[in-house]
């Protein structure tokens, strides 16, 4: 897979939390660090995702964000 996007983090699907139409993916990209990705309940069919299975979160953005306490 080729991709633009340049962060594309790897890890496991810890959650896939089905909507009516839409689905939250938590992906646990390390010890305790969790992404969570909205996407289409077609798109979680047509990727196969389960818990447990190996995924990428890919963040293309033209902003972000940076705050401080």
């Amino acid at each position: 897979m080729k991709i633009s996007a340049r962060n594309v983090l790897k890890g496991k699907v810890v959650s896939v939390d089905k909507g009516a139409t839409t689905a939250h993916v938590k992906i646990e990209i390390a010890p305790g660090q969790v992404v969570t990705a909205s996407i289409t309940n077609e798109s979680v069919d047509a990727l196969k995702l389960t818990l447990g299975s190996d995924a990428y979160a890919v963040v293309k953005a033209s902003d972000v964000m940076v705050a401080v306490d």
